[in-house]
């Protein structure tokens, strides 16, 4: 065989292998033995590892066999294994040399029973009950009359006629289907993207977002009806934003979407009689309510009239009225006259009352009165006495002037000495005083060079000496300037 080494030392007919040649042996053999194998058993340990490869156990009462699930695999699986689920795993089996295991490399796998799939199902409507996806207070009224419902089932199915012909009949209204698989291992996948995709649509753009959705399917068995149930799809139900009626399978048929959803109804059909309402009776409604309308208008009116009517009757005739006004108005005119002329005599006796209390003597002994008063009082003012003062506290204010002149000037003088002494000291600790001693101070790249290793490593040396700075490049030769053109040089412009 190619697998030999060497020959067999001398007594001896068994061939010697190296571990990996031993490993692939082992390897073919179980590929080659066994080939594609159906096993029964209980999930165990489940783990999806960051790659997203799968790897679970499947065991009996005795013994453990290890599973493996590749990535692009998983998306194929009608059933995710689940731990203490019994199932069927259908695959391939083979060996992994490095670590001296054997695994089956599992591609499809189904539940081995009604009743365990049945217990799979409780398992998980109570998981997600707690979660709270089932409250009743999370369900959103359905809209009366919706403008756009959008479907999720198959195009290709009676269900999608169904739903169209009973819509047609009851309410026309517009209808966005997105075709999905509804049943199958694409159908969990499918759906969720569908629910999620309507979320999505932005109201008033190009594509309009439906009021309603629809997800319907016709009977089946639980099998058939399977990816309804997956954690994903109820999770986009119960997320959606949009009212969402569930119409999967007949009336005796429950999924969780059913728990989730804001409607069930037993059948496709029913869906569609719970998104609109009968067009006729909605518009033989309306006629009734246009007819009491009207008959409440008609009668209201009636009413008013008779009572408008009813009152006019208790009221006085208009010319009846005016009568008392007329009479009190003619009486009032003929007693003006007589009371304008009493009023003119009684003001006129009141002036020549007033004019009689005036006399010119009396007025010339208050005038005499009130000018030997102002004269007595002006003697008592004593001009000179004024003038005094004032000259007096004119000198105070002078002399007060001139001391707080003083004060100012000797604080000036005090603050200018202060100044020029801080100014000396300043010139003392600068450090141009020490560059006239013979010092120097350098510069590299903008900062204080104080190491040859960070004067080594600057672009350019800048050494400033008491009369002025130097620069110098990396070569230690004085760096130049840049030179400017001569005035009128033609500019040559720049190519980018």
């Amino acid at each position: 065989m190619n697998d030999l080494i060497d020959d067999p030392l001398p007594g001896q007919n068994l061939p010697e292998y190296t571990v990996s040649e031993i490993s692939g042996e082992v390897k073919r053999t179980l590929e080659g033995t066994f080939g594609r194998v159906r096993i029964r058993g209980e999930v165990g340990r489940v783990f999806k590892a960051r790659s997203g490869h799968l790897y679970y156990d499947i065991k009996d009462d005795r013994n453990v066999l290890a599973c493996t699930t590749w990535k692009g695999q998983v998306a194929a699986l009608s059933v995710v294994p689940e731990e203490g689920l019994e199932v069927v795993v259908t695959g391939r089996l083979t060996s992994f040399g490095a670590q001296s295991k054997y695994n089956l490399n599992v591609d499809e796998v189904a539940v081995a029973g009604q009743g365990a799939l049945m217990a799979l199902l409780e398992k998980r409507r109570k998981q997600l009950a707690e979660e709270g996806l089932f409250d009743p207070g999370r369900k959103k009224p359905l809209p009366y009359l919706p403008e756009i419902i959008g479907v999720v089932t198959s195009p290709s199915g009676a269900v999608i006629r169904d739903i169209l012909h009973r819509l047609r009949d009851r309410f026309p209204r517009k209808v966005l289907i997105w075709p999905v698989a509804v049943q199958g291992a694409n159908c969990a996948a499918e759906v969720t993207r569908a629910i999620n995709g309507f979320n999505a649509f932005s109201p008033g753009g190009s594509l309009p977002r439906p009021d309603l959705i629809i997800v319907a399917r016709g009977g089946g068995s639980i099998e058939d009806l399977w990816g309804f149930n997956e954690e994903p799809v109820v999770r986009a139900v119960a997320a959606s934003d949009i009212p969402l009626i569930s119409a999967v399978g007949h009336e005796t048929d429950t999924t969780l979407i059913d728990h989730a959803s804001d409607k069930r109804a037993p059948t496709p059909t029913a869906a569609a009689e719970m998104a609109v309402p009968v067009r006729l009776e909605l518009m033989a409604w309306l006629d009734g309510q246009d007819a009491r309308l009207t008959h409440a208008l008609t009668s209201g009116i009636s009413t008013r009239g008779q009572r408008l009517r009813d009152l006019s009757r208790a009221l006085p005739r208009v010319d009846t009225l005016l009568d008392s006004p007329r009479q009190r108005l003619d009486t009032w005119s003929e007693r003006l006259p007589a009371a304008l002329i009493r009023s003119v005599q009684g003001r006129r006796v009141k002036l020549y009352e007033a004019a009689g209390a005036l006399r010119p003597a009396l007025l010339r002994r208050a005038v005499d009165g009130d000018r030997q008063r102002l004269e007595s009082t002006s003697a008592r003012l004593n001009l000179r006495a004024l003038q005094a003062d004032t000259s007096r506290k004119a000198q105070e204010l002078d002399r007060l002037s001139n001391r707080f002149s003083d004060v100012a000037t000797r604080q000036i003088d005090r603050w200018r000495d202060r100044l020029v002494a801080a100014d000396r000291l300043r010139e003392t600790l600068s450090y141009k005083a020490t560059l006239k001693r013979g010092y120097a101070v350098v510069r590299g790249d903008g900062a204080v060079v104080i190491s040859k290793q960070a004067a080594a490593k600057a672009a350019a040396l800048e050494i400033e000496f008491s009369d002025g700075r130097l620069t110098l490049d990396r070569a230690g030769k004085p760096a130049r300037k840049p030179t400017k053109p001569k005035p009128g040089a033609p500019d040559q412009g720049n190519l980018f």
